[in-house]
């Protein structure tokens, strides 16, 4: 191995003492008030999880990241779960049973599901749910959709689109406005109608009607990721959000983050209540819900901290000042045998991390990034990405097989294209792109008609602060670009996850990283995350990633959807793996497996792959016997 890459990877192993900083971080906590303090995690009733990256927000209807799924996932409850860790069986949670064709719940041609909703269920602040708050939340949503959140995943099944953008047009108007408010009052309302008609309410239950069969709608609504969190209709109304007007829905429609009612506050029908968000000290302070339909949970409050430094959160576990802490898989074989922890290893996972491609950067105000944003070796152009030559060289340029050896230590698989191994239509076994320099520095040679390879380039790599795994991924791919052509310079820099997603939803990074967890467990989440012009990234990559997956991709996922045999989606998802291939879209690496570091005291803990929540605190408690 080369020494200089081997000392990379070996850095990314290393422990060294924290004590200072851990130091600062106790006595910080001693001063805080009771309510909102530290507790000692050897305290039955109280489990702290010490993690990395605060949440982006606490809106179910803007939040499409794990750390905000996280915290979602103990404050609100969903119609349906999943039953242990199964991704087939559902039980019902806010509904009162599960819709199916044998039981008259959904009409024999898919497209009429009829939900009961349970009674007797309150929300924090002590309202008892009704059938109106299930509509609410789903029209809410809607109407909002945040650009780059998860509502196409309600769009998509009830109306046939999957953006308020793309429904105007559907019904006649113009898509291209930069306010909601420029479109014509009528088409507004005839938007909403149509809205309306997609989610009703029939005695004690809501009924949705769906544009078209669409076999995983019901995983859409189960306990998983955080859009399907039932609201409080009345509360919202209180506390600023949308009324019900139809005429005035506008007014909501894909508002700032901050702006958002639930951006920082929370009111659910979940096991836990938000009690603060304390950003200045990096925590969330959750207490338990005693009126929770489900029986109080055995904790009674949850301190989940945000500590980017790994070595600050092994002190905390071996303590015994953390129940659980977040640790990058090539930590674990220091943690193994450690007295008093316990690795859960070898989860499964389906998901995959991915380094993407912005096809048009900005370079106001993204100077630090992209340098001169010009091809003369001081920076690069807007345009770098667009040409399919550099996206090709950085592809054959990352060595996946030593990722996986000696950064994953060998948990998990290489990725062969955007569809996970584990599901049916995956690339398993066509082609894909492997570690090889000669093809690399081929391809780095056409760019731009040879001028990259003349020229050179420079460029910032960021990935998310305290993400060690991310920031060894840049190192290999810089490693191995630097050792083409001594031109090229790539700078490996960390960025705090809040800041690292407003980054992204400006579309000002050039190159990022990005893990997909499957929202249900289909082909289509996948192919539409990362290829679809209107997917989860489209808005990061840039317009010219949006315009390839106009020409070239589009349409082949909306086929493959709904295309009615096992046979037609097989051919049609064969090419659109093919063309992933061809267009070299972006850079997926790993098909990670998963694992948790806890001490053997904690209790109860179970695993779903489909829940971006890493720990299901409602199901969780602390034994005395085992604590060491």
């Amino acid at each position: 191995m080369n020494s200089k890459l081997k000392t990379l990877l070996v850095l990314a192993l290393v422990v060294a003492v924290g004590a200072g900083v851990y130091a600062y971080l106790r006595s910080r906590d001693q001063g805080e008030t009771p309510d909102e303090g530290q507790a000692p995690a050897t305290d039955l009733k109280t489990f702290v999880y010490v993690s990395i990256g605060e949440p982006d927000t606490l809106d179910p209807a803007y939040a499409y990241d794990t750390a905000s799924g996280e915290i979602i996932h103990q404050l609100y409850d969903t119609l349906f779960d999943y039953e242990g860790s199964s991704l087939e069986k559902l039980v019902p949670r806010l509904a009162a049973q599960v819709p199916s064709i044998e039981n008259g719940l959904i009409s024999e041609d898919g497209k009429t599901i009829k939900v009961p909703i349970r009674k007797g269920v309150k929300f924090h602040n002590g309202n008892e749910l009704t059938p109106e708050d299930v509509e609410y939340t789903f029209e809410r949503n809607m109407i909002s959709d945040p650009v780059g959140g998860p509502i196409w995943m309600f769009f998509e099944p009830l109306l046939g689109v999957q953006t308020m953008e793309q429904l105007i047009a559907m019904v006649g108007g113009s898509s291209d406005y930069t306010d909601i408010n420029d479109v014509d009052p009528a088409i507004r309302r005839q938007v909403f109608d149509m809205i309306d008609a997609a989610v009703e309410v029939e005695g004690d239950a809501v009924v949705f009607n769906l544009a078209a069969p669409y076999p995983p709608f019901l995983q859409i609504l189960a306990k998983g990721g955080s859009w399907s969190s039932i609201l409080d209709k009345e509360w919202m109304i209180a506390n600023g959000d949308w009324d019900g007007n139809p005429d005035t829905w506008a007014k909501w429609h894909d508002p700032a983050k901050e702006e958002m009612t639930l951006y920082e506050k929370a009111n659910g029908t979940g096991p836990f209540k938000l009690q603060a968000w304390d950003r200045s000290g990096g925590q969330i302070v959750l207490k338990r819900f005693d009126d929770y339909y489900r029986g109080p949970a055995e904790l009674e409050t949850v301190f989940v901290k945000y500590i980017e430094e790994y070595n600050t959160r092994l002190l905390m576990l071996q303590s015994g000042d953390a129940d659980a802490i977040y640790a990058d898989v090539q930590y674990l074989d220091q943690l193994r045998g450690v007295e008093g922890v316990k690795v859960v290893e070898n989860l499964e996972q389906i998901a995959n991390t991915t380094l993407l491609y912005n096809f048009t950067i900005p370079y106001e105000g993204n100077e630090d990034i992209v340098g001169s944003g010009q091809l003369d070796g001081n920076g690069i152009p807007s345009d770098f990405f667009s040409d399919i030559n550099i996206r090709r060289a950085f592809n054959y340029a990352f060595d996946y097989e030593r990722y996986l050896k000696e950064v994953a230590n060998g948990a998990g698989q290489i990725a062969k294209g955007f569809i996970p191994a584990a599901l049916p239509f995956s690339n398993k076994d066509g082609e894909w792109f492997t570690h090889d320099l000669e093809k690399a520095e081929q391809f780095f040679k056409q760019a731009f008609n040879g001028e990259v390879w003349d020229k050179g380039f420079k460029l910032t790599l960021l990935y998310n602060s305290g993400n060690n795994a991310r920031k060894t991924a840049a190192e290999i791919l810089e490693y191995n670009i630097e050792s083409i052509n001594p031109k090229f310079q790539i700078d490996v820099q960390g960025m705090q996850w809040a800041t690292y997603l407003s980054k992204l939803d400006q579309g000002s990074l050039p190159v990022f990283f990005m893990g997909w967890l499957m929202d249900f467990p289909d082909a289509h989440n996948f192919v539409d995350a990362y290829l679809r012009s209107t997917g989860a990234f489209a808005g990061y990559c840039g317009e010219g990633l949006v315009e390839l997956a106009r020409a070239e991709f589009d349409d082949l996922i909306a086929q493959a959807m709904q295309a009615p045999t096992t046979e037609q989606r097989e051919a049609l998802y064969r090419e659109i793996n093919r063309k992933a291939f061809e267009y070299a879209v972006a850079l997926p690496y790993i098909e990670p497996a998963d694992h948790r570091v806890m001490r053997t005291w904690v209790q109860g803990f179970t695993h779903n792959p489909a829940y971006s929540a890493k720990y299901d605190f409602y199901s969780l408690s602390k034994k005395v016997a085992d604590q060491s």
